[in-house]
């Protein structure tokens, strides 16, 4: 049996790190493309000139078109020749990420990723998540390795609305139930191979570090501030579940969600908060214990992220669409096959609505 652990080059997290990026990324080319979206370049571009200003290195800079689409990966890999850059960066959040990872594969060129926020486990994976330019799921990306550096400056990522870094805990909610699954069924991981004790053990510090900081880190990030906590949940949502999903494995949560991007009404949600609601699913498909299914509702809901259809912008439910979610869960290559027993339309169906029940009722024990 082959097993395999994988994870970014070098990963640097810390209070006003990208002052510091020429010195973590002096090693990799002379001609950098920086990929942001328009704001993000105001935000940052003083501070990364400033940082490259005594060296030979040359920037540019290039807004972000809004979509990790086949068409904007195309746009960029063009601009890439045009201004001959061996080096891409990557600004931002989890769509840029991805865009910039897949441009860095096709042109053969190192790319660093340096998160803005902590909304999703993105920056460390090997992997880019494809949409149509309408934005409904695509296509997974395997690629060949993961980023050359992931530079991660809490003090900017503090700076974000608190949503953000909230819905960056729902992403990392899944990671431990759905490598725990792949375990279960011994299913192959996003590496190629099976799961490492490594990989299950920095998923299971994922959770943990979740419930012991989350609220914290909420409250703290509210308040534009740099803790303990924040630190840790920013690793958590950013390394333990970039490496525990990828080497661990994804299984119900996030197909689940890719089913739910069928329904414009939750194309407003973040990716975590899809995620986290596709949690309780999946543990509804298992019929976990109630102590667990209620853990983790608690959690959600301490720190603001959904656990019924309402609170994924679904106020009327239309059951046909419903049942068009649970078929595209379902699609083939879907990683909801990975869990340990036989996965179908009608089951993910009656999960979504037990745990769509199952939320309404812990949050109305709260509001009594």
């Amino acid at each position: 049996m082959t097993k395999a652990i994988i994870g970014p080059s070098k990963y640097v997290q810390g209070n006003g790190e990208l002052r510091r990026i020429s010195e973590h990324t002096k090693s990799l080319g002379k001609n950098f493309l920086v990929i942001a979206s328009s704001n993000g370049i105001i935000r940052t571009k003083s501070i990364i000139e400033e940082s490259f200003s005594n060296t030979e290195i040359s920037l540019c800079f290039e807004s972000f078109g809004g979509e990790c689409s086949e068409e904007e990966i195309e746009r960029l890999r063009n601009f890439v020749k045009k201004t001959n850059s061996d080096v891409i960066v990557g600004i931002g959040g989890g769509k840029i990420f991805d865009t910039v990872k897949a441009v860095a594969y096709y042109e053969n060129i190192p790319v660093v990723i340096v998160p803005t926020i902590a909304s999703t486990d993105a920056p460390c994976s090997a992997l880019s998540v494809i949409y149509t330019s309408e934005g409904i799921f695509s296509k997974y990306l395997l690629l060949p390795k993961n980023p050359d550096l992931v530079l991660v400056d809490t003090e900017i990522i503090a700076s974000a609305p608190a949503r953000l870094l909230v819905a960056g805990m729902g992403d990392a909610l899944a990671t431990y139930f759905e490598a725990r699954a792949c375990l279960r069924s011994n299913a192959s991981t996003m590496a190629g191979a099976k799961s490492t004790k490594a990989a299950m053990a920095l998923a299971k510090l994922c959770y943990d570090t979740l419930l012991e900081d989350g609220l914290k880190a909420k409250l703290a990030v509210e308040n534009k501030t740099v803790t303990k906590a924040v630190e840790n949940i920013v690793e958590a949502n950013t390394y333990l579940s970039g490496i525990g999903f990828e080497s661990g494995g994804l299984a119900a949560a996030h197909a689940i969600h890719n089913g739910f991007t069928v329904i414009e009404e939750c194309h407003q949600l973040y990716h975590g908060e899809k995620v986290a609601f596709g949690t309780l699913v999946q543990l509804v498909l298992e019929n976990s214990p109630l102590e667990e299914i209620e853990e983790v509702v608690e959690f959600c809901m301490s720190v603001g992220l959904p656990v019924t259809l309402e609170d994924i912008g679904i106020k009327e439910i239309n059951y046909e669409k419903i049942k068009k979610v649970a078929e595209a869960s379902c699609a083939p290559d879907e990683t909801i096959h990975n869990m340990p027993f036989k996965v179908v339309a009608a089951d993910v169906y009656a999960a979504i609505l037990s745990a769509d029940a199952i939320g309404k009722m812990y949050k109305n024990k709260r509001s009594r």
